[in-house]
């Protein structure tokens, strides 16, 4: 474990699907609805809300709601190239950059997650929890993409799940 890096890591996957359609599954709260959270809520520095279907830019603060928790995650999108980049904090003041490009007949989603502090806390719940969670998202991204499939844990009476 000495070699291990835990201030960053990197996960890809190939969608067969278009690069504006992925953008905009990254950047439109009602299409983050459909494969990552069950509630987003977009809104300027000043409070102003972003209409659901209004894609994001820099400097948009989030409001994240996931399915069997009631605490929101708040961050703020630090840049969004309206194409195929993205980048935006999360758990706090790490940073996740989306990088998108096509091969063929896919877009090839590429996802870094850095920036993140080297304690006890972050290592565990961070660099390795988010590791996880972000190979789980990436997969079912590509289900719905692909195949309309949401692969979700939506049911409270199930607990927590490696799909929620």
């Amino acid at each position: 474990m000495d070699n291990f890096d835990w201030t960053s890591f990197t996960k890809r996957i190939a969608i067969k699907s278009s690069l504006s359609e992925i953008y905009g599954a990254w950047t439109i709260a009602t299409n983050l609805e459909k494969w990552f959270l069950e509630s987003v809520v977009f809104h300027t520095a000043e409070g102003n809300l972003l209409e659901p279907t209004t894609p994001v830019e820099g400097g948009v603060r989030y409001d994240w709601y996931w399915y069997l928790d009631s605490a929101p995650m708040h961050g703020e999108i630090l840049n969004a190239n309206g194409k195929d980049f993205l980048q935006f904090t999360f758990e706090g003041s790490t940073i996740v950059d989306v990088r998108l490009s096509t091969h063929e007949e896919y877009v090839i989603v590429e996802l870094q997650h850095h920036d993140i502090p080297q304690d006890n806390y972050s290592k565990q719940y961070i660099r390795l929890g988010c590791s996880n969670g972000w190979a789980f998202y990436l997969h079912n991204l590509k289900s719905i993409y692909e195949g309309g499939i949401d692969l979700r844990n939506k049911d409270p009476k199930l607990g927590v799940m490696i799909n929620n």
